[in-house]
């Protein structure tokens, strides 16, 4: 997988209560332009939880520092994490946390704890874990936060807008599934679910908890009715 930044500006935006989403730079999938997106909460220790970082820069670095120190570093999935290796460096006090697979692939990266289903005690009661099993190519971890009952979830939903992606990028990510209306994961991955039942499962956890907005690394994201993008966007597995 080859994959080349291309800058944009970050900004922290507040998303719902002691929670803050920021835009990182568009980044090249397989040519694909893959817009990027993290989340930070706070939690009642006034500790920040990072989910899914992007590019780190001064004026990131100072938004974020003003919220709270940085206590929990979080990767949602094993594909590459393109920018934790620069948070780790500003950050060497917080705790770095893997999905599974990802801590035996990259070696190179410091990783304090995986994860799988029950919460760290770091944010237990906080926020709530549940793992999507069920695909041979990628686990991923959804995460919900009770305060702001935001979901947020990295590659198993994608929903761009029709005019992303231009030309033949345009018609097949249209037939990838990922395009508004048709939003969720791409095809491909779809069809690794070989145990749909477990991942089921998680989705229905997930729905159980009524989530009211919805956090997604890439396209758009939902700030009500977050329970409804994401029966839409599992709509290929609840069915």
């Amino acid at each position: 997988m080859s994959v080349e930044t291309k800058s944009a500006g970050t900004r922290l935006v507040p998303f719902g209560e002691e929670l803050w989403v920021a835009d990182g730079p568009v980044c090249s999938f397989y040519s694909f332009p893959y817009p990027t997106r993290m989340a930070v909460m706070r939690l009642a220790s006034g500790d920040l939880f990072v989910w899914s970082p992007v590019r780190l820069d001064a004026a990131l670095r100072a938004e974020v520092d003003a919220l709270g120190p940085v206590t929990h570093l979080v990767e949602p999935n094993a594909l590459p994490p393109l920018f934790l290796p620069d948070w780790i460096a500003a950050y060497p006090a917080a705790r770095t946390y893997a999905p599974p697979d990802l801590k035996k692939k990259r070696k190179d990266i410091r990783f304090d704890a995986e994860l799988g289903d029950a919460p760290e005690p770091g944010w237990v009661g906080e926020i709530e874990q549940i793992v999507l099993k069920g695909s041979v190519m990628l686990t991923e971890i959804f995460f919900f936060h009770y305060k702001s009952r935001t979901a947020l979830i990295c590659d198993s939903i994608q929903s761009f807008p029709r005019n992303w992606f231009k030309g033949w990028r345009g018609f097949l990510a249209r037939l990838d599934g990922i395009v508004q209306p048709d939003i969720g994961a791409p095809r491909e991955w779809r069809l690794s679910f070989f145990n749909r039942k477990a991942a089921r499962t998680a989705v229905e956890r997930l729905l159980a908890l009524a989530p009211e907005r919805v956090v997604l690394c890439h396209g758009d994201m939902a700030a009500g009715n977050g329970a409804e993008l994401i029966r839409r966007g599992f709509a290929w597995l609840l069915r």
